[in-house]
C-alpha cells in the first residue's frame, strides 16, 4: 500500500492522523527538509505540505518535481491559503495544454 505524508504545522497536521496519513509536524526550514528527506528515503507516494511549510522550501520541492516519487502536493493551513497550491496546478495544466486554461491571475 502506498504510504501518504502530510508535514506542516500541528494544528494543521494532526487531523490527517485519524484519516491513516503519517503527520510529520516541522515549521523551520530545517526540520521540513529533514521530513522530505525522511519521505524520499522511504519511499511515500505523496506527500501533502502545507503552503506556509512549502514557502520555507520551494527549492527542494523543485527538485523532487521530475521524481516520479513522491508527489508534492501544497496544500492550504489552518490560517488559509498562500495561493501557493494553486499556482502550482495552474503551472502545471499550463505545461500540459500549453496555455493557461483555469484563467486565474498570477
Amino acid at each position: 500500500m502506498n504510504r501518504v505524508a502530510v508535514i506542516g504545522d500541528r494544528d494543521s497536521v494532526m487531523g490527517f492522523r485519524a484519516l491513516g496519513m503519517e503527520s510529520m509536524e516541522a515549521t523551520s526550514r530545517t526540520d521540513i527538509l529533514a521530513c522530505l528527506e525522511r519521505v524520499v528515503g522511504e519511499g511515500y507516494a505523496v506527500v501533502f505540505i502545507t503552503e506556509p511549510a512549502a514557502a520555507l522550501v520551494m527549492d527542494k520541492i523543485a527538485e523532487l518535481r521530475p521524481l516520479r516519487l513522491p508527489a508534492v502536493v501544497p496544500i492550504p493551513s489552518t490560517h488559509g491559503s498562500l495561493g501557493i497550491g494553486m499556482e502550482q496546478v495552474k503551472e502545471t495544466v499550463k505545461k500540459a495544454v500549453g496555455i493557461d486554461i483555469l484563467g486565474f491571475d498570477s
